[in-house]
C-alpha cells in the first residue's frame, strides 16, 4: 500500500481523501498496491470527521514519516504552502496541488526541486478543476505546435455573467447570489478581478512554451464593469460575454496574453458554456481545434484532478514525471499595445461625430433594448439625430492605438471581440 498525506482538510483535501476511499478499486486498477491515507494535517479539530484517527497537526510527522511518499498539498496561498512543498519534496516525497497561486508564483522552483530528489511537482487541479487540461497539454498533445488557447477558466465569473445575461440582473446582485450559493469567496476580488484567469492562462502559456510566463506580466482586466447594456449589444452581435484567458502565438515565436472579457460569437464552441462550467479551445497546427469542457471547481471535480496526479506519482516511484515547462528566465511577452482585435465600443451620443472621424468605417450595433443605439449608417456618417449613447464596432486596431483614439472621449467603454480565427 502506497502511503500519502493530505496538507489542508478543507472543500478540496476532504474530498481528496473521501475519493481515495470511495474509488480504491478504480485507482487498484492503475496501482495495483493501492494508495491510503495515512495523515491529514490541519490545525482545527475535526471530531465527526471519519478520518479524526489519522488528523495530524504538526507537519514534522508528516516529513519524517519514510512511509509517506506522495502528499496532497490543499492548503492554498503561498506562505506554508511552499515552505511545506519545498520540504517535502527535498526529501524526495512527490507533491500534487491545487494551489494555482503557488504553481503560478514558484512553479519552475518546485519542479526543479522535484527532479533533482527524484520526484514530482504535479499541478493538474491547479487550472481548469476537473477538466483534464495539462495532462492533454503535457501527453495527449505533446506532438503539436500549439498556436492558440482560449479559455473559460473561472467558474464563479462565469456563473456570474450566465445570471446577469439570463435573468438581467445587475453584477452586485448576482455576486451576493454567488457568495450565498459558495460560487464566490467572501472576498472575490482574486475571481471577478480576473487574477485566478490571469494565473492559470500564465500556467497554460508556460507548458505549451516551455518558458516560464510570467503571472505579473499579464495584462488583466475582470468583469467588475459589465453591465446589462453589454449583454444587449452582445445579443445584438449573436455573441456571448465571457471572460477569457487568451494565449495566442505568433510567427515569431512570440505568446501574446491577455486576460479581459470578450465577446464570444455564437458559433464558438466556448459560447455555449454556462454557469460554473469551464471550456477550453486549444488549436494545433495539425490536430486542429480540440476543446475541453467541465467542471472547473467544487470539491468532487477538484479532488479528481489532485488524484490523477497521485495516481500519475505512485506509477512513477522515484522518478520525476516529465514536464514540459522548463522555468529558466522569463521569457517577454507581446506587449499588450501591439496586440490587436477589434473592440466594441459605447460613446456618448454628442461625440458620435468623433468618433466617426477618427475610427473610420465602422460596424454599427443596435441594441434592441436600453440605451445603445448605432452611432453610424451603412455610409458611415454620424446621425445626430440619435440621443443618449451609441454602440458600435471598430475596425481591427492594436490596443495602443484604441487607447489614444479612446482617449478623445469623454467617456468610453469598450469589450474587446474574439478574433473569429480563435472560435
Amino acid at each position: 500500500m502506497i502511503k500519502a498525506a493530505i496538507l489542508g482538510y478543507g472543500t478540496v483535501g476532504s474530498g481528496v481523501a473521501a475519493l481515495i476511499d470511495q474509488n480504491s478499486a478504480e485507482i487498484r486498477r492503475s496501482v495495483p498496491e493501492g494508495i491510503e491515507v495515512k495523515y491529514i494535517l490541519d490545525l482545527r479539530d475535526f471530531p465527526d470527521s471519519p478520518y479524526r484517527d489519522r488528523m495530524v497537526k504538526d507537519v514534522n510527522v508528516i516529513l519524517e514519516d519514510p512511509e509517506i511518499k506522495i502528499i496532497c498539498e490543499t492548503m492554498g496561498g503561498k506562505g506554508a504552502a511552499y515552505q511545506f512543498s519545498k520540504a517535502a519534496l527535498e526529501k524526495g516525497i512527490s507533491v500534487c496541488t491545487s494551489n494555482k497561486e503557488l504553481v503560478a508564483a514558484f512553479g519552475p522552483e518546485l519542479m526543479a526541486t522535484a527532479a533533482a530528489h527524484h520526484c514530482s511537482y504535479l499541478f493538474e487541479a491547479s487550472v481548469g478543476g476537473g477538466i483534464p487540461l495539462l495532462r492533454t497539454l503535457n501527453t495527449g498533445l505533446s506532438q503539436e505546435n500549439i498556436t492558440r488557447v482560449a479559455g473559460i477558466l473561472n467558474g464563479t465569473t462565469n456563473y456570474i455573467l450566465t445570471k446577469m445575461n439570463r435573468d438581467g440582473a445587475d453584477f452586485d446582485t448576482v455576486l451576493r447570489r454567488a457568495q450565498e450559493l459558495g460560487y464566490a469567496e467572501r472576498n472575490p476580488e482574486a475571481d471577478v478581478e480576473g487574477h485566478d484567469t490571469a494565473r492559470k492562462i500564465a500556467i497554460i502559456t508556460s507548458l505549451i512554451s516551455g518558458r516560464t510566463a510570467r503571472y505579473e506580466d499579464v495584462p488583466c482586466e475582470g468583469i467588475t464593469k459589465i453591465d446589462r447594456m453589454d449583454f444587449a449589444c452582445a445579443a445584438a452581435l449573436h455573441a456571448e460575454v465571457k471572460l477569457l484567458g487568451l494565449c495566442e502565438k505568433d510567427g515569431d515565436g512570440r505568446y501574446a496574453v491577455i486576460t479581459a472579457p470578450f465577446l464570444v460569437p455564437e458559433e464558438s464552441l466556448l459560447a455555449p458554456v454556462q454557469d460554473v462550467f469551464n471550456g477550453v479551445l486549444i488549436h494545433g497546427t495539425m490536430v486542429d481545434d480540440v476543446v475541453l469542457i467541465g467542471r472547473g471547481a467544487g470539491r468532487d471535480a477538484t479532488a479528481s484532478a489532485v488524484v490523477s496526479d497521485v495516481i500519475d506519482a505512485a506509477r512513477h516511484p522515484g522518478e520525476t514525471v516529465p514536464c514540459p515547462w522548463k522555468g529558466g528566465d522569463p521569457m517577454p511577452l507581446v506587449p499588450v499595445a501591439e496586440q490587436k482585435r477589434r473592440f466594441l465600443v459605447r460613446v456618448p451620443a454628442a461625440e458620435a461625430g468623433l468618433a466617426a472621424q477618427l475610427f473610420g468605417a465602422v460596424r454599427p450595433v443596435a441594441a434592441e433594448s436600453g440605451a445603445a443605439r448605432p452611432a453610424f449608417g451603412e455610409n458611415g456618417k454620424s446621425q445626430p439625430e440619435q440621443k443618449e449613447e451609441y454602440a458600435f464596432v471598430t475596425p481591427v486596431l492594436s490596443e495602443g492605438e484604441f487607447a489614444k483614439k479612446a482617449g478623445e472621449f469623454s467617456s468610453v467603454h469598450r469589450i474587446r471581440l474574439l478574433d473569429p480565427d480563435m472560435v
